[in-house]
């Protein structure tokens, strides 16, 4: 006999003995609390029926659970909490199996976990990536994963946040049994045959075999204590002391312990930042075009420029399945481009990272010219060519010949008025900006600039095109820089003042590496290449304000030919036997610009040094907000994240300037104002905001 009731979330059915609970949250199957509310109902129901001899536990849609809903985070939890779940199925004195498919993670592999047997489906990943949110599993994770599998693969697990195969997980006894296509199916013969034989339950904190090498335990825990130790976020430390009590205490006391270090991190700033960056990202696609709009047809890409730029836009391109064509003003050029992708196909192929087929496949669909005639079939064109606003009005001129009415036109600059450019042929509603980041196929950030006349639907289509490329899209205005170099620029001005004041290079770049950058302002110069900033300055030179600041220390650097690491010497010298070592002929340069000027150095603290270049940075991201450059503060966030090496768990410079108090850092920026008042003066935004008792972030609604 069949029964079956249901609720907006959780659905209960009785079939031949067998209770089958799903849970039913699009898209994700989230745990919010009414779903767990309905799931702790529908177990307790099934226990307290006498016809039920066994529990199935499952999931419609796409996936089983793939975690707590993250917009929980931070605010009190309501009754019953994840672990009040998990315990209830625990404790059952009837059989559970979780039938998982899709994604079990976090708050939903727990769910699994609690289960007495777990059936996978083929193709199904598990994990437990809470480390990536700044806390650390909290519905018995670090006690039951451990119990299992040792310490040694469930730190693994928890501290990289990366999930695992089925078949991974089956190696590690994680899982049970993998179905091959219908789990529930599956799951539905195992609870029958289970009943029939009178099969126990088999509660995960009652097993051992993780347990019984104490050394090997032990070793595991000290290996990954002094990995917590590098990190910035004190999860991780967390993480590693809960899974050493899963050896050290009862279950229970575990327990306790795992939900005391949760409780201590969530509301953590490293956490409350990285919630934020989880969220900006997702808003960041949200853009005025994408309403109504009617996306434009993609099928083949030209890419017009084989540099380093252009070749890796063309890989991300080719990655994405599309037929790419390859211009080039010339063969030998041409060539070296071609070359270049080739290589970094081989390359991957000799890491694992893809199979020869899989290379092969993708340089099949590429084609190389210097005819650009070729690009008359293309549906959207991307420009790469030299950051030079002449030459690339001349690429222009000659895409408007060739390319088919409808086609869109995209340039990779990072700087130039796009409006201008756009200006110049007959179609300036087809172009768009598209920012790629070097090395284009690997970088995540892409920013969409849009034009004056740029048709949202070109906008749209743009937004389209970079999930395609797994490129994480954040919409800019017109402006010189757009967002991220915008910001950019006024962090290194900061800098440049220090270094000119009294800093040295290295003093400034050890700071921003002690705050989380993975490597500082003059070390990404010399990274770059000092030149390309050089040739920006030698552009604007014209329209600078002589009663303005300037440093010119970077030109008298490149003065001496020094373009950084690619001619072995800029700020540092670039040494391959001992690495970049500070360039004692700069100081000498930074030395006599200070005694021309008539400054007298002065030390500066690494505190000091990473307040003003933040304060430069929240200041400059508050003027876009005001141009309307960026739609909001966590746009801004979002570009310096995934562009810039802005560190992840601080949330980038708006949000961390929420943390560190508008007051606080718009009176800085008055402090400041003496030295350099077109630059330190504070944006009207900060009084605005500060005025109405709100922050940055109360800005990124909508």
């Amino acid at each position: 006999m069949s029964e079956t009731a249901k609720s907006d979330l959780v659905t209960f059915e009785t079939r031949e003995g067998v209770a089958v609970i799903m849970i039913n949250n699009p898209p994700v199957n989230a745990l919010g609390a009414d779903v767990r509310a309905g799931l702790h109902a529908a177990v307790k129901r099934a226990q307290d029926d006498t016809a039920v001899g066994a529990i199935v536990i499952g999931a419609e849609g796409r996936s089983f659970p793939a975690g707590a809903d993250v917009r929980e985070f931070g605010k009190p939890r309501a009754t019953p909490i994840l672990s009040q779940v998990c315990d209830l199925i625990e404790a059952s004195q009837k059989p559970v199996i979780a039938a998982i498919h899709g994604t079990a993670l976090g708050g939903g592999f727990e769910i699994a976990l609690a289960c007495h047997y777990r059936i996978a489906q083929q193709g199904t990943r598990l994990g437990l990536p809470e480390i990536t949110l700044g806390v650390l599993p909290g519905g018995g994770g670090t006690q039951r994963v451990p119990r299992i599998t040792g310490a040694g693969p469930a730190l693994e697990l928890m501290m990289t946040g990366k999930p695992v195969t089925a078949e991974r997980a089956q190696a590690l006894g994680l899982i049970d049994q993998i179905a091959e296509r219908n789990v529930d199916k599956a799951a539905f013969a195992t609870a029958r045959n289970m009943i029939a034989q009178g099969t126990a339950p088999r509660p995960t904190r009652d097993r051992a075999e993780g347990l019984g090498d104490p050394a090997a335990f032990s070793d595991a825990v000290e290996h990954w204590r002094a990995q917590a130790a590098k990190r910035p976020v004190p999860a991780a430390a967390k993480i590693v002391d809960c899974v050493e009590r899963a050896m050290l205490l009862p279950f229970d006391n575990g327990i306790a312990f795992e939900r005391a270090a949760f409780d201590e991190c969530e509301p953590g700033p490293e956490a409350t930042a990285l919630r934020h960056a989880f969220f900006a990202e997702r808003r960041a696609a949200k853009v005025p075009e994408l309403a109504g709009a009617t996306l434009r047809e993609v099928h083949k890409i030209g890419v017009v420029g084989a540099g380093t730029m252009g070749a890796g836009i063309a890989i991300s391109c080719l990655d994405a399945g599309f037929p790419v064509t390859l211009i080039e003003r010339d063969q030998e050029g041409l060539d070296r481009g071609v070359a270049r992708i080739k290589t970094n196909y081989d390359r991957s192929i000799a890491k694992g990272r893809i199979d020869t087929a899989t290379g092969d496949a993708r340089m099949a669909r590429l084609t190389g010219t210097t005819d650009m005639a070729q690009l008359a079939d293309v549906d959207l064109v991307i420009e790469a060519v030299f950051e030079d606003e002449q030459v690339k009005r001349d690429v222009f001129a000659q895409l408007d010949a060739v390319m088919r009415p409808g086609a869109i036109l995209a340039t990779n600059t990072s700087y130039l008025d796009i409006n201008a450019l756009a200006a110049t042929i007959s179609r300036p509603e087809d172009v768009v900006g598209y920012h790629f980041f070097s090395p284009a196929h690997i970088m995540k950030l892409l920013e969409v600039v849009v034009g004056d006349k740029t048709d949202p639907n070109v906008v749209a289509t743009g937004f389209a095109l970079a999930k395609k490329l797994r490129k994480v899209p954040v919409r800019a205005g017109v402006a010189d820089g757009f967002i991220g170099n915008r910001v950019l620029a006024a962090y290194r001005l900061a800098a440049d003042f220090m270094l000119e004041d009294g800093a040295s290079p290295a003093q400034i770049d050890a700071a921003m590496r002690a705050y989380g950058f993975p490597v500082g302002p003059y070390q990404v110069l010399d990274m770059a290449g000092l030149d390309i900033s050089w040739a920006r300055r030698k552009r604007l030179a014209a329209t600078r304000d002589p009663n303005e600041r300037y440093v010119a220390i970077g030109d008298l650097i490149c003065e001496q030919g020094w373009f950084g690491q690619k001619a072995g010497r800029g700020y540092y010298v670039h040494d391959q036997d001992n690495g970049p070592i500070e360039n004692p002929e700069v100081l000498d340069i930074i030395a006599a610009e200070r005694a021309r000027k008539g400054i007298t150095p002065r030390m500066f603290s690494r505190e000091e040094i990473q307040s003003r270049c933040l304060d430069a940075m929240a200041n400059e991201g508050a003027r876009l907000l005001e141009e309307g450059v960026a739609l909001r503060p966590s746009d801004i966030d979002v570009v310096k994240i995934f562009g810039y090496g802005f560190p992840r768990h601080k949330g980038g410079p708006m949000m961390a300037a929420d943390q560190r108090g508008l007051l606080s850092v718009m009176n800085g920026l008055k402090e400041r104002s003496a030295e350099e008042p077109r630059f330190w003066a504070p944006s009207p935004l900060f009084n605005e905001l500060i005025k109405n008792g709100r922050r940055f972030s109360d800005m990124n609604n909508g």
